[in-house]
């Protein structure tokens, strides 16, 4: 029960974390945001042999830095790098400018750091497209020896440093935003255990032994200049995830998400490996279908599983925090409407927001199911019940996967046409009328709720509670929502106290406000906040052991309703657990 209550507690103001917050490190992630010089190199010498790609303003102004630089080089060096340049695009005619570049952003990570730049000293396990341009590698290391880059790369370094800086809140909003999610950490360390031998004293027998050894996994967010405008580049080398962003990118409204994502599912999928390979036969029944259509899809049932757990995280969650933002929003404009029927009217509105959200994951679950992530819509259903829980992804991943029934998947496609129908539509009319998609207004206790939110974020649990009596002082027609959140700092930070005695009284505090909650409510108070505030409620008393009196109160938050249809399924589920344990 302890995991239960002190994973996270329901946020019902929660919006994105801010990067201004200083207790949010995201080393503790995984994730650095730093440049590579060897991608520096490579990009630069591309540039030199003419490919020019399209860049942002920034981009665009370094390039012209670059040229300045590089007039001098030597001409017969630029006519080699040119050549193998027109000779690679001749035998991809096809491709466009990302495709060209492609196999040489992987190079690079394939190359030791500068200014050696050496090719690796095994290249049979190195995919097709890399070892077709592996041989340009040793231009590489004579561009960058004969060239003024030799001496300019600290400085350079140094504008892709600042380019990398002005990411960082972005990259806050989202690890934040997905972990908090999944109510997760990604793995960082693994142990291997790796056999050797040796020979005895005497050299005549051989010895075996275990030894393990700790490996560390890393999310690199890498800057570059060059990087093509619009354009993610996504390197998985070993232990090492990289993804490389042009500046100026919004990393929290990117394809960076999957990206971090992946690196989040892929140990869980390895650790889950044996459960999934039972499901085998009828994975590859989906994605036989699917191949006939796109031969290009992979047929292993491992990547399909990670890329369809990408796929659904990535569309539940933007549709998950859309819906909680716009729902706290339309409460607060109902609460300003004076007739009953301007408060259905809103209330309309926001039904038809959520259906138009719905339509819109459905429109990119499909997509993704097309691309061979067949058990996305799978996934995505299963995160959708799981999203108020509080449960770690990493502990329900595998009684996700058990619960698998492939046959209900082959039809999704033809399930969910007319709702990639509509969201095909909404998106062409959007187009035409940007910003037409503004349902809301916003009051002054609503917008300081969620600035002290991102405080709890940080996990600055004194200076927002704080923050929120003051708020409860200025606005007490507000305290039923204000009292929620200080219910929900006080059950947040005593997770983080070891000692029996003060975490009780922390528990205690937090049950006070939630009391308060439903004793300042009136009857337009929220019913989704009065059942939330009784399931926090009936939590705490269950972790205290008074199951009797926590079954009472779930009761309590059964009767409200399904007003909040999560809380009502949790009570509900708690309820019938803890009745069925006395």
């Amino acid at each position: 029960m302890k995991k239960v209550l002190f994973l996270a507690l329901i946020l019902i103001f929660s919006l994105d974390v801010s990067a201004q917050n200083a207790g949010f490190d995201l080393a503790g992630y995984g994730v650095s945001i730093e440049p590579d010089k060897r991608l520096i190199v490579m990009l630069a010498s591309l540039e030199a042999a003419g490919l020019k790609t399209p860049l942002t303003e920034k981009g665009a102004d370094f390039r012209q830095k670059l040229q300045a630089d590089l007039k001098d080089l030597n001409p017969e060096l630029r006519q080699k790098l040119k050549t193998f340049i027109d000779q690679y695009k001749r035998r991809h005619a096809g491709a466009s400018q990302a495709e060209i570049i492609a196999p040489f952003i992987s190079m690079a990570y394939a190359l030791s750091p500068a200014p050696d730049l050496a090719e690796p000293s095994r290249t049979a396990d190195l995919p097709g497209d890399l070892l077709e341009v592996l041989d340009y590698s040793p231009l590489v290391r004579e561009f960058y020896r004969h060239s003024a880059l030799n001496t300019k790369l600290d400085d350079y370094l140094k504008i892709y440093q600042a380019a990398g800086n002005e990411m960082r809140k972005s990259a806050v909003q989202m690890v934040g935003q997905l972990l908090d999610y999944l109510h997760t950490k990604p793995q960082l360390t693994y142990f291997d255990r790796i056999k050797t031998e040796s020979k005895n004293a005497k050299g005549k027998k051989t010895l075996q032994k275990t030894e393990v050894r700790e490996r560390t996994r890393r999310f690199f967010i890498v800057p570059e200049m060059l990087a093509s405008k619009g354009t993610i580049n996504f390197i998985n080398a070993g232990d090492d995830y990289f993804a490389i962003v042009p500046p100026d990118t919004d990393l929290a409204s990117s394809e960076v998400r999957r990206a971090y994502l992946q690196f989040v599912f892929d140990p869980l999928v390895l650790k889950n490996a044996k459960d999934i390979s039972t499901f085998s036969a009828g994975i590859r029944a989906l994605l036989d279908e699917r191949r006939k259509e796109n031969p290009n899809i992979s047929p292993d049932i491992y990547l399909t599983v990670l890329r369809s757990l990408v796929a659904a995280a990535d569309g539940r969650q933007i549709e998950f925090e859309k819906t909680r933002i716009a729902t706290a929003q339309a409460r607060q404009k109902i609460d300003q409407m004076k007739t009953v029927d301007e408060k259905r009217a809103v209330s309309a509105e926001l039904d038809a927001f959520k259906k138009l959200l719905a339509d819109e994951t459905a429109l990119s679950l499909s997509e993704a199911y097309e691309k061979g992530a067949v058990l996305a819509f799978y996934f995505a259903d299963q995160l959708k019940g799981a999203e108020d829980s509080g449960f770690d992804i990493a502990s329900s991943l595998r009684d996700i996967i058990l619960s698998l029934d492939t046959t209900k998947e082959k039809n999704r496609l033809t399930q969910f046409a007319e709702a990639r129908e509509r969201a095909l539509a909404a998106r062409a009319e959007r187009r035409k009328n940007v910003g037409s998609e503004q349902i809301v207004i916003e009051n002054p206790a609503t917008k300081k709720l969620l600035e002290i939110d991102k405080v709890i974020q940080a996990k600055n649990y004194a200076a927002a509670e704080t923050q929120l009596k003051q708020l409860l002082q200025a606005y007490p027609g507000d305290s039923s929502r204000i009292y929620y959140a200080l219910g929900r700092t006080a059950s947040l930070s005593a997770e983080g106290i070891s000692e029996p005695e003060a975490r009780k009284n922390r528990l205690l505090q937090a049950k006070g406000f939630y009391e308060n909650v439903i004793r300042s409510a009136t009857p337009d108070t929220d019913k989704v906040l009065l059942s939330l505030s009784y399931v926090a409620m009936a939590r705490i008393y269950e972790f205290f052991g008074d199951t009797a009196y926590a079954i009472k109160i779930y009761e309590a938050a059964i009767k409200i309703g399904d007003a909040a249809s999560q809380s009502y399924k949790e009570a509900t589920a708690a309820r019938e657990r803890l009745m069925k344990e006395q």
